[in-house]
């Protein structure tokens, strides 16, 4: 059974998270003001950690009403550097998934353009997605990825169990979003409301219910999505 998105600690501060026991490198868009060093040093870091991928990176808007440049300035500068790798990419955009499947759209149309599509485009896991299904047909095109979190528990979260339901089933991956040793969610405040300590296997069985399939088949199905979002990592 894969967690596609939990945060574990593994001693080394340089390490942002670990995913399904990968290393993920990348400066979360709530740390962007201090991402100035930890960034000129992101692609030596992928370099010398060949299994890497890039994350957690993106856009928010829970923190400031509008996005800063810088923010979009550091996602952009991760963004080819996963292109150039062919790196797998965790995505975080509360409150702007729009604009961040924009700025993806916008940076493979510009290697189109200028660098005659060389770069080598990247699988895509948009972790803690929880916007209309408006958007899936568009992360559909990217080869996207979309995690299916702790807040499908909650009995109040209609809208969010709806979506659930239309999210393809080979895009769609589980996820708890926590950190080991704490119990705690990194689901954000305006997120529906989910347990402090969610398991995987809960997500996963809730999940294939509003799917109307069992938990083995949608186990099955999970472990083969995160195989194709995972498989330059594999060891």
């Amino acid at each position: 059974m894969t967690d596609a998105h939990c945060h574990v600690s593994c001693g080394d501060p340089s390490v942002r998270e670990l995913l399904v026991g990968r290393d993920f490198f990348g400066v979360h868009p709530w740390e962007t003001l201090d991402s100035r060093q930890r960034l000129s040093s992101l692609r030596s870091v992928l370099l010398a950690n060949p299994h890497a991928g890039v994350g957690e990176i993106g856009l928010d808007r829970l923190k400031c009403r509008d996005i800063p440049p810088l923010m979009r300035e550091v996602f952009e500068a991760q963004l080819a550097l996963a292109f150039e790798l062919g790196r797998p990419v965790v995505l975080h955009g509360a409150k702007c998934w729009g604009q961040v499947v924009k700025a993806i759209v916008n940076y493979e149309l510009r290697i189109m353009k200028y660098e005659q599509g060389d770069g080598k485009k990247p699988p895509f896991l948009f972790h803690g997605f929880s916007r209309s299904d408006g958007l899936i047909p568009d992360i559909v095109k990217l080869g996207g990825f979309i995690s299916v979190g702790p807040a499908v528990l909650n009995d109040h979260a209609v809208n969010y169990r709806e979506l659930v339901k239309k999210i393809p089933l080979d895009r769609l991956l589980v996820e708890t979003d926590r950190t080991e040793g704490t119990g705690e969610t990194g689901a954000s405040p305006s997120s529906p409301a989910s347990p402090a300590r969610p398991l995987i296997c809960d997500v996963l069985a809730k999940t294939a219910e509003l799917r109307g399939i069992s938990a083995a088949e949608l186990e099955r199905i999970t472990d083969e999505n995160s195989e194709c979002f995972f498989p330059s990592l594999a060891v």
